[in-house]
């Protein structure tokens, strides 16, 4: 199997930054590299996953070179001491960095509950968190030089390159210089206290996808039976989603579901 490469990537914890060309996934491979003992902060990248994986276990598919596909590791000294909503928070990093990386997206990018960044309302890339006691572990994938998408995919998803209409500017090192804006943002979402008028709900809500507008929500998944339809109102302080039913005059929260963005909402 071939070696890590260290790369030069600043990283503000401090912690190296490697990379793989094909591994089975960086999730998976950074739970290796916590086992050896990896500090807080460590990166890993990849060119090509071949078991990449998203939410609820759904695959990741990506040719190689194309996307930017990493995980990060963090290290906490006890449960308590996690950030609150922290795949929220990743994800308002994630679409700072991306208008950091590409100006001309600046105000296109969302990010859709829980966990997914949206560019002109097509997904553009994806964050899975998982956790292992005082250990978590963020996965990002980002779409960046992908120019077509399979047919099932194609009215749902994008890339950095469509969105800016200029392939040759997500090339297969472009990946790095966007690295290299994410991990100083992410820094900060998950150092940031929580007071004052910069708190991260406030900037997320600035930023939430579908906010204020009709949407359809299947709480606990797809596959529960229970549909709500209301107007996506915000985001509570534990990350959860608030949405105002219909028929209801006060917003209800939600920890875990499914919104269904895709499908006609409710007039």
């Amino acid at each position: 199997m071939e070696s890590l490469v260290r790369l030069s990537i600043p990283n503000p914890s401090g912690a190296p930054v490697y990379y793989r060309e094909t591994l089975s996934s960086t999730m998976d491979e950074a739970r290796r590299l916590a086992a050896r003992g990896e500090p807080h902060g460590t990166v890993l990248c990849a060119g090509l996953q071949e078991a990449g994986r998203g939410r609820r276990s759904r695959s990741w598919i990506a040719a190689a070179g194309e996307s930017l596909l990493f995980t990060i590791l963090l290290r906490y000294p006890a449960v308590s001491a996690l950030p609150r909503a922290i795949t929220l928070k990743a994800g308002l990093a994630l679409s700072l960095a991306v208008e950091d990386f590409a100006p001309p997206l600046f105000g296109r990018v969302r990010v859709k509950w829980p966990n997914d960044l949206m560019i002109d309302s097509r997904k553009a890339a994806g964050i899975l968190t998982e956790g292992d006691g005082e250990t978590v572990y963020i996965g990002m994938g980002v779409n960046m030089a992908q120019t077509a998408f399979p047919e099932a995919f194609r009215s749902k998803a994008t890339s950095l390159a469509l969105a800016l209409g200029d392939p040759a500017s997500c090339g297969a090192e472009c990946r790095f210089l966007l690295l290299e804006k994410i991990l100083p943002r992410l820094y900060r979402e998950l150092t940031l206290p929580e007071t004052g008028d910069e708190t991260w709900r406030r900037r997320l809500e600035d930023r939430l996808y579908k906010k204020g507008c009709p949407v359809r929500f299947f709480p606990g998944g797809a596959d529960s039976g229970r549909l709500v339809e209301g107007i996506l109102e915000g985001i509570g302080p534990e990350g959860e989603l608030l949405m105002i039913p219909s028929g209801d005059s006060g917003p209800e929260p939600f920890i875990t579901g499914e919104l269904d963005v895709y499908a006609p909402a409710p007039e």
